[in-house]
């Protein structure tokens, strides 16, 4: 009889958590306590063509960021026109799911449209004009979802490796000012939108020195900035969890808080001794640039897990800094490290693979999270 009573108050309590909508085996539910966990949308699951994939998002994450439909040349592709269509979805389905919505991003020197820079006759514009540009691109995309997104990765990826600016158009023609001038323009049209900076290889010492001077000029000019988003794309041969944290640290020390973005762990060995996320940088294929076409070995497999549990393990130990952890990304087939640096590969750089199954590393995750586990391997 105590044995029913304990099977009947076990469907009980089981009953109330599924009406609920928690699901205690989602990384969301068992990591809530810490951070926001959340994934890049790419097109097809902005309008719903990925049904698998969806469903893990709906299962498994409590914030979403758009992967490429906010960029510049995409949102507004000549001056003047501005397309919203997968924008307005995007922010559609994190509302109508209560995710956390992240705008991604407002100024790069990436995937800018061609016209931004040049006049009609294709001669560089005056500062005079592109800050205008700037002002109203800004104003025109934030302002749309003033009170609908939480934060927005204002500039992306402004710095060197060495930690100076680098030398884009913004720079030469507006000079360095062009950083506050975002970051003003953004809260000017939403005074309770959440600011970022947000760039890859922050863990190294040179470029987390340019990133504090950066957050040190906008805060002294009265800006708002609200955290460093550290950009996660790792290579599974990189051990770079010590400069990781004394990064997270040296952050926090600003008064700043750090979320982790763009996440993702190549299992494919770099064409080049430094690893980066420069976006322009492109190999011809090799045999060894593609290792594993057919899928990879237990071995690999246990490294690929080890690895996400010592990042993990880091980012719950500073999980006071740390808001946000975000995947570049849902399933491996859509990642783009398939096809970056090296075209025609084939990777295994998320949780879940080609079929939207989870991988070992999300049940041991999951299990070291309730254990209390740390992972020091």
């Amino acid at each position: 009889m105590k044995s029913n009573r304990l099977v009947k108050i076990a469907l009980m309590i089981w009953s109330i958590i599924a009406s609920s909508g928690i699901d205690a085996q989602s990384l969301k539910s068992v990591f809530e306590p810490d951070f926001f966990v959340g994934a890049a949308l790419n097109t097809p699951l902005i309008v719903g063509k990925n049904r698998e994939g969806l469903s893990l998002v709906k299962k498994h994450f409590n914030s979403i960021v758009a992967e490429n439909c906010m960029k510049c040349e995409k949102i507004q592709p000549n001056e003047g026109e501005f397309d919203f269509r997968l924008a307005d979805q995007f922010v559609g389905f994190g509302t109508a799911n209560k995710m956390k919505i992240i705008g991604h991003t407002l100024v790069w020197h990436s995937q800018v449209a061609r016209w931004m820079f040049v006049d009609k006759a294709g001669k560089q514009v005056s500062k005079e004009v592109l800050i205008n540009r700037l002002r109203t691109h800004i104003h025109t995309v934030v302002g749309r979802y003033k009170g609908r997104i939480h934060g927005w990765d204002v500039v992306n990826e402004v710095l060197e490796e060495n930690g100076t600016l680098r030398k884009s158009p913004w720079l030469k023609i507006i000079g360095p000012e062009y950083i506050e001038l975002a970051f003003r323009f953004a809260h000017e049209a939403d005074p309770d939108a959440e600011l970022y900076y947000n760039d890859y290889n922050l863990y190294h010492p040179a470029k987390r020195a340019g990133a504090i001077a950066l957050i040190r000029n906008l805060k002294s000019r009265g800006c708002r900035i609200d955290a460093v988003g550290e950009q996660g794309h790792y290579g599974l041969d990189s051990n770079l969890f010590e400069e990781l944290e004394k990064s997270i640290v040296a952050f926090s020390a600003e008064g700043v808080k750090v979320m982790i973005t763009e996440l993702d762990v190549s299992v494919l060995p770099f064409p080049s001794e430094e690893l980066t996320a420069e976006i322009s940088a492109s190999y011809e294929m090799r045999p060894e640039y593609n290792p594993y076409p057919n899928g990879i070995s237990e071995d690999v497999e246990k490294r690929f897990t080890d690895y996400y549990l010592r990042l993990f393990d880091i980012f719950v130990r500073h999980r006071k800094t740390i808001e946000r952890v975000t995947f570049w990304g849902v399933g491996d087939g859509q990642s783009w490290r398939n096809s970056w640096p090296v075209k025609n590969r084939t990777d295994y750089p998320l949780l879940f693979d080609r079929a939207y199954r989870a991988k070992p590393v999300v049940g041991e995750l999951i299990r070291a999270k309730k254990d209390g586990a740390r992972v020091n391997r």
